[in-house]
């Protein structure tokens, strides 16, 4: 039997991954989604409207920041730098995630 992942569980979350892929390096929005795609091993694919939704949120309150790359081939990438605000962010929400689905697996 297979699984499914509702978006609506999911959707509160965007910004937590987004965020959980900055740490590890600055990136560009298609390859955000890539990377996401991949660790889901193909399960989860988030909508692009969605994804640079995230972006502009996380920006706008200061837990992300961007720059134009300098690329010498094709067009030019906006790419995505996690801020300290970010991290604490990131580590909060995933403290709280972690709370609920002990809650959530003790319910079910």
């Amino acid at each position: 039997m297979k699984g499914k992942i509702s978006s609506d569980l999911i959707r509160g979350h965007t910004d937590t991954i987004v965020l959980g892929i900055l740490r590890n390096e600055d990136s560009y929005g298609y390859e955000i989604y890539k990377k996401i795609l991949e660790k889901s091993e193909g399960l989860y694919e988030l909508k692009e409207a969605t994804l640079y939704s995230s972006f502009r949120r996380l920006e706008q309150d200061g837990n992300i920041s961007s720059y134009w790359g300098d690329e010498s081939q094709g067009g030019r990438r906006k790419y995505y730098t996690i801020t300290a605000a970010g991290e604490t962010l990131y580590e909060r929400n995933k403290t709280d995630w972690a709370f609920t689905k002990d809650i959530i697996d003790k319910l079910l």
